[in-house]
């Protein structure tokens, strides 16, 4: 099967890095995959590391009219069977197939990872939503139930190719540490987390992430005189020695559609505690395979954080459940079996199945 990625994306971003893995995934899995990308010094070069070919585009605003014509020579060239549009601007650029264009029918699918108004999706024929909220606002917005599917985000368990030690960041051996995921916004909630510490003096914090509030949070992290606990890493790839460094994943997010780090955190055996935001909402079981605060309840996250740490067998329990919610539902194998059985059934829908 010809398949065709495409995500305009920020710099960094969650729904960033699971576009590449999702790429590099069905790659692996033998499909013929292109990717159409803004150019990026962290994508790019994974996705051509990985083989596969990388275009990359502009993606501008609404007078960037070069960007969907780019695209549709590059569906000229490749003759795909499926486009995957990943957020609005991307769908955006993609147009709808007709007979005019000359070329084999392609079918539009569009991952949604937010509740985005469907104004932006008016060339898609088809949607995959990341949690069972989404998928509901898009059949609530006139979509055929049958051109809608839950697929669940994966997360990868990445072979640890060098341990990080604690003592590189001036983190004693014995300190609980935590650690919060994601990029530099306020939809992550970083600014909470660092309160946290603060009322919490025997507690570290390890912040990996990159995006505009780095300049808001290093100003926080200097007026609460926490900086000899509360580490700024940078955006980084290696989740999965992150993971395994800290005693406790925090993902504490103000807005989050869904949020692979909680799966991720589940995946390496990494206890979690998490905001009742959308996506944790609607996956993470209180005190079964994590504990949920409310949405800047600081004094909410404290008393789960300290549960952590005085409650090893709390730990443990939520470790090994949340361990077996990642085999049963969050395997790569699972997501990339789902995606494909999706694009199977909806070219047999169309009449379009490849020979």
């Amino acid at each position: 099967m010809k398949i065709l990625q495409v995500m305009a994306g920020a710099e960094h971003g969650g729904a960033e890095t699971a576009f590449v893995d999702m790429c590099i995934a069905l790659h692996e899995s033998g499909e013929n995959i292109e990717v159409i990308t803004r150019g990026n010094e962290v994508r790019v070069p994974q996705l051509e590391q990985a083989g596969i070919k990388v275009h990359t585009l502009v993606f501008g605003g609404k007078i960037d009219v070069f960007t969907s014509w780019k695209i549709q020579k590059i569906i000229q060239k490749f003759q795909p069977d499926i486009v995957q549009s990943w957020m609005s601007r991307a769908a955006s650029k993609v147009l709808r197939w007709k007979k005019s264009m000359g070329i084999k029918r392609y079918l539009h699918v569009t991952r949604m990872g937010t509740p985005y108004k469907l104004k932006y999706f008016k060339s898609v024929d088809y949607f995959v939503g990341i949690t069972p909220d989404i998928v509901q606002h898009i059949v609530d917005h006139n979509v055929e139930s049958e051109h809608v599917r839950h697929i669940n985000n994966f997360a990868e368990v990445e072979n640890v190719e060098k341990e990080i030690y604690r003592g590189e960041y001036g983190t004693p051996e014995d300190a609980p540490l935590l650690l919060g995921l994601g990029r530099l916004h306020e939809d992550k909630a970083f600014d909470t987390l660092i309160k946290v510490a603060a009322q919490m003096p025997s507690v570290h914090v390890w912040i990996a992430g990159e995006g505009p509030d780095r300049g808001k949070l290093e100003a926080l992290i200097e007026q609460l005189d926490v900086g000899a606990r509360v580490k700024l890493l940078g955006w980084r790839t290696d989740r999965a020695a992150l993971l395994q460094a800290c005693d406790i994943c925090t993902f504490i997010s103000r807005d989050e559609g869904f949020g692979t780090v909680f799966v991720q955190a589940w995946a390496q055996g990494t206890p979690v505690v998490v905001c009742d935001a959308d996506g944790p909402r609607q996956f993470v079981r209180h005190e079964e395979d994590g504990l949920m605060a409310g949405i800047d309840d600081i004094e909410g996250i404290r008393n789960c954080i300290q549960r952590l740490i005085d409650d090893k067998d709390l730990a443990e329990r939520l470790i090994q459940n949340g361990h077996k919610r990642y085999e049963a539902e969050f395997t790569k194998e699972a997501c990339l079996q789902n995606y494909l059985q999706f694009y199977h059934d909806m070219l047999v829908a169309e009449g379009s199945l490849p020979a």
